[in-house]
């Protein structure tokens, strides 16, 4: 069987940008104290995957073939058909996202977008009006990813077409002629890639460690508590005695 490239260099960068950002942010939320400087990085990581996720967004409109939203399979009955195929042994296969990976990667754009607003709005002084909704959200996310994983692993057993190489290489085996892309766009990708570098760089310069603030373009950002002082532990823990 003869590879042909669907996916372009910019949606590929993403994907792997987009996971390894909300992996990030999301094990420090789990396992770090927000009193400790390391919880501030979970907020910046929050911010640059939604910068990214602007970027994805914009290229979902203007992009190639198979990283436009427009050749997603959204419709529901296409959804159903393809739950039905798992069943009844139906080995149709898609050139590009399947209805399954169609829905998992509007959901999880949606839960980024929306982590990275209530992050916002948290940061911005209203943590405790959004701090359970943002959470919501994540666990959202989190278990969106791994159905989309899980659906990743049901596709090769089914299949065995080497899908989980797609991401990587963006090729696909016997795809039609029609549905094969001509270029990965590696000019989009470098410049996508130049502009989340710059994001980054613009937070990190503007991120004060010591008193854990963010000057974001003039607004002032709280990245997580202020570690309280040895004397205030001390006599808070003397007062719960």
């Amino acid at each position: 069987m003869r590879n042909q490239l669907v996916y372009d260099l910019p949606t590929r960068i993403f994907h792997w940008l987009f996971a390894g950002l909300f992996v990030t942010a999301f094990l420090i939320a789990k396992t770090v104290d927000d009193e400790s400087l390391v919880f501030s990085y979970h907020m910046l990581a929050g911010l640059i995957l939604g910068f990214t996720v602007l970027l994805r967004i914009l290229w979902g409109v203007v992009g190639t073939k198979h990283s436009k939203f427009s050749s997603f399979a959204l419709h529901p009955k296409s959804l159903v058909a393809y739950f039905s195929g798992i069943l009844s042994g139906d080995k149709r296969r898609w050139a590009g996202h399947n209805p399954a990976s169609s829905w998992a990667t509007i959901a999880m754009l949606c839960f980024a977008l929306g982590l990275g607003l209530t992050g916002y709005l948290m940061a911005s002084g209203e943590k405790e009006t959004f701090e359970d909704f943002h959470e919501l959200l994540a666990n959202g996310f989190l278990i969106t990813v791994l159905m989309h994983i899980a659906g990743v692993v049901v596709h090769a057993l089914r299949h065995r077409d080497g899908i989980a190489m797609t991401m990587i290489d963006g090729e696909k085996k016997d795809i039609p002629v029609a549905e094969v892309i001509s270029n990965s766009r590696p000019g989009v990708a470098l410049l996508f890639v130049g502009l989340v570098f710059i994001f980054a760089t613009y937070l990190a310069g503007n991120f004060d460690s010591l008193n854990r603030t963010l000057n974001f373009f003039g607004t002032s950002l709280q990245l997580g508590e202020k570690r309280k002082s040895r004397k205030r532990r001390r006599r808070r823990y003397s007062a719960n005695q």
